[in-house]
């Protein structure tokens, strides 16, 4: 199963040029059960990098463009009469897939954002008290404009600590657009051309395996630690919550299983550790009047933390 990691992460560098990071932290993230939030300028490949992981890892994918318009119900799904037996029959909503990716969510109102809190938290809907489980694997992949873009507002502070990562895709280099321009030759199109690695009982697999890696008290005590700087750090106003502390143990322990290892050591924690800190911290006014950012602070949060020893 180790080996389809790899396999995964070269498929998708067909499509998504100069990003190998950014791909690892995605995988991890669904080997760790998480879900993934990508904020970023328009254009940059968001959405691709959404759609080659459906593809490449063989999930039954979902989309929903969002706008102030969607109802919740477009989201859990709703209840409505048969005419012929004249009962309440559900209909599923578009959240009931593998991999649903929410396009622009921050566009979409408060109310139509929480519809997502219970299916990210429990794997599950609840409509007109009748609870409806999500087929498993379930990941959301939610893209996001930056904050303050035309038609944005923020998201729930709720909903943001269900996210189990936050990435930036960034500019492509001057040779990576090259390359993507190469690939694009003749019409081509890179996404058409992806093979599917791996099945969905295969990432089931996966995802169980790397559930079991063996962490040890001093690594724990480590992450303990690293969420305790959060919480007194004068420049920020909150930290990480229970929540935060159980997403960074299960992505370190996905940074383990695809650098073929069957245990965690402090260096995985500290490579996912900004990915998984960032969107959760809130700055203090000095902070953000200084233009410091959270992730800076997590860096150095990572640097300065002491590793408990044996």
């Amino acid at each position: 199963m180790r080996e389809k990691t790899s396999q995964i992460v070269e498929e998708i560098k067909k499509v998504i040029c100069g990003k190998d990071e950014i791909i690892r932290l995605v995988l991890q993230s669904v080997l760790a059960g998480g879900h993934v939030l990508m904020e970023d300028v328009p254009g940059v490949g968001k959405t691709t990098m959404a759609v080659s992981f459906a593809r490449t890892m063989g999930l039954d994918f979902g989309r929903v463009q969002f706008t102030p318009d969607v109802l919740p119900s477009d989201i859990t799904g709703f209840s409505l009469l048969d005419q012929e037996t004249r009962t309440m029959r559900y209909q599923q909503g578009a959240v009931f897939h593998n991999l649903f990716l929410a396009d622009e969510l921050n566009r979409a109102s408060a109310r139509t954002q929480s519809a997502l809190l219970e299916a990210m938290e429990e794997g599950q809907v609840t409509v007109d008290d009748k609870t409806y489980p999500l087929p498993k694997p379930f990941i959301v992949i939610a893209t996001q404009n930056p904050s303050g873009a035309s038609g944005t507002s923020l998201l729930p502070d709720s909903q943001m600590d269900r996210f189990g990562i936050r990435i930036s895709m960034g500019y492509p280099s001057q040779d990576n657009e090259v390359e993507m321009l190469l690939n694009r030759q003749n019409g081509a199109n890179p996404l058409t051309e992806l093979n599917p690695i791996c099945t969905i009982d295969d990432i089931l697999q996966m995802q169980e395996e790397t559930s079991k890696m063996y962490v040890k008290l001093r690594v724990l005590k480590y992450i303990v630690a690293l969420m305790d700087r959060t919480r007194t750090h004068r420049m920020l106003a909150r930290g990480g919550s229970p929540r935060a502390t159980l997403a960074l143990t299960a992505m370190a322990k996905a940074h383990a299983y695809m650098t073929d290892r069957d245990y965690v050591i402090p260096d995985d924690v500290k490579e996912v550790f900004p990915a998984v800190m960032s969107h959760r911290l809130l700055l203090t006014p000095e902070a953000e009047f200084k233009e410091i950012s959270t992730m800076d602070i997590a860096k150095e949060i990572v640097k300065t933390t002491a590793i408990p020893k044996e």
